[in-house]
């Protein structure tokens, strides 16, 4: 996991936007939903709901940290829960900038993440400044990369996913 200095700066508010209600729709279909926060094993969590329709495919439990990070609990799939007892670092403390990496695992799973720089994107939900991060991950001994397309306030306005896939916020 990445070292940050103590004196760094609590991430601004809403600077990753997980307020209960908060709605992204995908051109792959799907919408992803943040409910209300949740206590968990002793953890106050907010679900992430990854649904097609009206079906709930996957749901992330996130710990929204009082730093202003962002850590993956556990993943409810199915109905079957994996809860992490070493969670991973989805998002360090804001603000990101280029250069910017962080790495964690939970025994199975690892992480590792850089912001690359910025992009211009343009979607049908309008023109963003967007950071750019690549995200390796490794389960079973398997690399995946994504490549996400991040704008404060906002979330991931476009992500491509490691078989090349391009997925983009249209509302």
């Amino acid at each position: 996991m990445l070292a940050l200095p103590a004196a760094q700066a609590v991430t601004p508010a809403g600077y990753y936007p997980f307020a209960a209600g908060t709605r992204w729709s995908y051109s792959s279909g799907e919408q992803q939903v943040v409910g209300p926060a949740v206590v968990h094993r002793g953890v106050t969590v907010t679900p992430v709901s990854h649904q097609y329709g009206s079906t709930t495919y996957t749901q992330d439990l996130l710990e929204l940290r009082a730093d202003g990070s962002v850590w993956l609990r556990g993943v409810n799939a199915s109905g079957r829960l994996t809860w992490f007892t070493s969670p991973l670092t989805v998002y360090p403390p804001g603000p990101l900038r280029p250069g910017m990496t962080w790495s964690s695992a939970n025994g199975s799973v690892s992480l590792r993440a850089r912001v690359t720089g910025t992009s211009a994107v343009t979607l049908s939900a309008g023109t963003f400044n967007a950071l750019t991060i690549r995200t390796d991950m490794t389960q079973a001994g398997r690399v995946s990369t994504q490549t996400t397309y991040f704008v404060p306030t906002l979330g991931v306005v476009r992500y491509q996913t490691a078989d090349g896939s391009v997925i983009d916020l249209q509302r």
